[in-house]
This record gives C-alpha cells, sequence and structure tokens, in this order.
C-alpha cells in the first residue's frame, strides 16, 4: 500500500474508530489503530507478537483490530457490491468478452479454505480434507480481479458443492432474484447465448452456472471449451493467490472466534477490492500462489449428478460458439 492510499484510507475510517481521551489516559489514535490492524492482517502476526512493534497490550488488541475491521468494511462497502441492474451485469460481461474472449460471463466463481483454530468442543466440525481446520470462502471475481461478492462461514468439513449452497448468492440465483439479463447475441454470431457464472467441476451444471466437461466425455470441440473456460475460471483462483501473498494471514491458523475470523476474512476480501482500484503499486502486480487451497475439483465418480436439459443446453451453445463463430486462431495450439 502507498502513502497516498493509506491516508486515504485513514481518512475514511477515522470517524468510526476515534475515540475520546479522558483525564485518566489518552485514546489510542486512529493511526495507531489502522496501523496494528492492517500490520496484523498482512503479517500473520499473533497479538503477543504484534505487541512490541505496536506497543500495545495483546487484550487490547484483541478490542482494536476487531474493531478497525467492523469500520474498514462499513468505510469501504461500495468497493464491493453486487451488481443491482442489468445493465451492471451486462457491464461485467462486456469486460470478460473483450479482456478474455468469453461472451455473456457474469463472474468466475470458486471457495477458497481459510486455516483456523478450531473452537473448543468442535471435534471434527471444521476438519476438511487437506487435514486440517477451516472455515470456507466462496467469492466470485470479475474480469478485473475483483471480487464481486463474497460470503464466508460454512464449516470446512462441507463439501464444496454444499458450501455455495449455503451462501445467500445461490439462494438468490435459484430463486432468479439476481436479475440477470435475458439471453442475448454476441460478436459475429446470430444465436442468443445465455448469461452465465463459471466455475469448476464441483458445482452443479445449471442454465445460469456452466463448468467444464468430465475428462471421461471430452471430444476435440468440448476440449476447446473446457480450455476456453478454464481461461476465465482461474481468474478467482488467481485472485486468491494475490489476496493470500498480500495478506499473510491466510497463511497461518487464525487464533480467533469463528465470527471474528469471518469479519476478518471480509475485510481482506474488501481492501483487495479497494487496493485493486486505488493503490498503482498492488493492481500492476497480479501474481497466483499454488498453495491458496482452493476447493478441490470434483471426482470423476462424483460427476454424474443429474441436472436439467436446459442446462446441458446452455453448456452445449458455448461449446458451438466456440468451436465456430467464436473461435480465436490460438486455441488449437492450446488442447
Amino acid at each position: 500500500m502507498d502513502e497516498p492510499t493509506y491516508f486515504k484510507l485513514l481518512e475514511l475510517v477515522t470517524p468510526l474508530i476515534k475515540k475520546q481521551d479522558t483525564n485518566m489516559r489518552q485514546s489510542i489514535p486512529p493511526h495507531d489503530r489502522l496501523t496494528a490492524t492492517l500490520r496484523y492482517l498482512a503479517s500473520g502476526m499473533s497479538y503477543e507478537e504484534l505487541k512490541f512493534p505496536t506497543a500495545i497490550s495483546p487484550q487490547r488488541l484483541g478490542f482494536i483490530i476487531p474493531e478497525t475491521c467492523l469500520a474498514i468494511m462499513s468505510a469501504l462497502k461500495d468497493y464491493m457490491k453486487k451488481p443491482q441492474n442489468k445493465q451492471e451485469w451486462k457491464t461485467i460481461a462486456n469486460d470478460f468478452e473483450d479482456m478474455w474472449q468469453f461472451p455473456n460471463c457474469l463472474g468466475a466463481v470458486d471457495g477458497k479454505h481459510v486455516r483456523i483454530f478450531p473452537p473448543p468442543g468442535s471435534g471434527s466440525y471444521y476438519w476438511n480434507y487437506k487435514k486440517f481446520h477451516s472455515i470456507v470462502l466462496m467469492a466470485c471475481a470479475n474480469a478485473k480481479y475483483e471480487f464481486i461478492w463474497c460470503e464466508v462461514g460454512t464449516n470446512g468439513r462441507i463439501s464444496d458443492g454444499g458450501a455455495i449452497k449455503n451462501t445467500e448468492f445461490y439462494q438468490k440465483l435459484c430463486a432468479h432474484e439476481l436479475l440477470i439479463p435475458q439471453p442475448q447475441k454476441c460478436k459475429n454470431s446470430m444465436n442468443d447465448l445465455p448469461f452465465v457464472f463459471i466455475g469448476d467441476e464441483a458445482f452443479a451444471l445449471r442454465p445460469d452456472f456452466i463448468k467444464p466437461f468430465n475428462i471421461s466425455t471430452l471430444s476435440h470441440e468440448r476440449k476447446i471449451y473446457n480450455y476456453r473456460l478454464s481461461r476465465v475460471r482461474r481468474i478467482i483462483e488467481n485472485v486468491f493467490g494475490i489476496m493470500t501473498n498480500r495478506f499473510r494471514i491466510f497463511k497461518t491458523s487464525i487464533e480467533l472466534s469463528t465470527d471474528r475470523v469471518d469479519v476478518v476474512v471480509l475485510t481482506c476480501c474488501i481492501l483487495h477490492n479497494f487496493l485493486r482500484k486505488t493503490c498503482t503499486r498492488y493492481s500492476s502486480d497480479d501474481i497466483e500462489d499454488e498453495n491458496t487451497n482452493t476447493l478441490p475439483s470434483l471426482d470423476r465418480s462424483l460427476s454424474t449428478r443429474n441436472c436439467s436439459n436446459d442446462a446441458k443446453r446452455a453448456r452445449e451453445l458455448y461449446v458451438n460458439y466456440f468451436n465456430h463463430e467464436g473461435k480465436v486462431e490460438w486455441q488449437e495450439n492450446k488442447v
């Protein structure tokens, strides 16, 4: 974070975290509160370790950091908002077509396991397939490596398909409450293509949510489709990688209560968007971390779940498009 960006953030959160001095003692200034919180998120230090560079007791940090995280979320809430109308969804889709040659895409969806210390008495409730305790962060990213929405809190033991079903986003998607535009023609095509979200094999196929074909059913045309889809799907994995390398707290086990873990994780997500939009140093350094703990792809034995004919038809429309009017010259060299 460069200096102008920091002072912009400090200006936004100061009214929410400034405390009044008393006759007994002076309050901790907003600058110290914010720097302690950012250092905690960026370094992954424990409160006990953080007391040395901040000169604030661990007990006090236990109040300051969650409070400041809530203030950051409130001050920066406009930096991560789901589209509120069809035109905003179309703007996102236009970015995917211009930058990634994938028309009518509304976002790349995936999940990430966030390592935690389990609450007392929780047993194996948070134990995941990677053999550590976690909660799941489900998120969707746009073409510019920014989060459109994030939801966190599902225990790591739940399957990946189950994790997204616990989100408000998925419930609204199933209830047709997201104001998704109707299918429309894209460049060089006379056929309508549906607006879709994309994910990996872990998710259920829907008319508005498509995924790759299983390796056991691949033809040349489907390989082309899988490649074109994977270029876009990896955006969300890259976003997790960028955020993990910037906020090193994701490389440790977060030793907080689960409700405070949720706040810390969402604060990192909204700070990621804030930095992407305001800090040149952050937005120009797109890196990917191979250890981002994303949710696993679905096993072949589990990929035969039933899906509607409309969902299959929507995916076949994209197969046909990528192999004909939407074909690009370099795709044949990638399969």
